[in-house]
């Protein structure tokens, strides 16, 4: 599990790709402190895990499902990528609840900078946008995030980035029509569920 709050910004050093997988090596001396093989870290909100370790870097290897849900396929040689530890239960959950696994991939409509913040207008798959909700959590490319508005008729949100989200993620990086990794709210799913089995009445 993972909050949603990035704890470096690591940066791709190399990738081989082969015909079902790709390994990924990625630099991150924060991260890799307080890695040990085996554990899982989130890529671009992806929960993968550490196969190996170097003094400052780690390797994961990418299947090819993986790959093809979610926009670590367009990841090259250099990309900033968005990383955290899985969560401890005796931290503070300053995001919200975040699994890692990613249930779409949306497109980048616009990066508007502003005075204090930036507007960030995403394209969301249709299928996805029943699960999300004005001032609710949605998780884009692993950095937890409030929704500030909702467009039912283009499938748009927007959210609004601070300065300290912009400096310690890539989502500056950003471009129109690059994809994004999403991870609606786990509650919102739930809900659903108990709904569909009957467990609770709908009005």
């Amino acid at each position: 599990m993972f909050t949603g709050l990035i704890t470096e910004l690591g940066t791709v050093s190399s990738i081989t790709r082969g015909e079902s997988s790709a390994i990924f090596t990625i630099t991150a001396p924060e991260s890799v402190a307080g890695l040990s093989i085996g554990d899982s870290i989130a890529v671009n909100g992806t929960c993968l895990t550490a196969t190996s370790l170097t003094a400052d870097s780690f390797t994961a290897d990418v299947m090819v499902q993986t790959l093809s849900l979610t926009s670590l396929a367009q990841l090259e040689v250099g990309s900033a990528v968005n990383l955290e530890l899985a969560a401890k239960m005796d931290m503070r959950m300053g995001g919200h609840i975040v699994q890692g696994h990613v249930d779409g991939t949306g497109t980048v409509i616009s990066l508007t900078p502003g005075d204090k913040w930036a507007e960030f207008v995403i394209a969301v798959p249709s299928h996805l946008t029943k699960y999300v909700v004005a001032q609710g959590s949605i998780t884009l490319d692993g950095v937890s995030l409030t929704v500030g508005a909702i467009d039912d008729a283009k499938d748009t949100i927007t959210v609004w980035l601070i300065p300290e989200t912009l400096a310690k993620t890539n989502l500056s990086h950003k471009k129109v029509g690059d994809l994004i990794n999403i991870e609606v709210d786990i509650l919102a799913k739930y809900v659903e569920r108990l709904i569909s089995k009957g467990a609770i009445r709908g009005e």
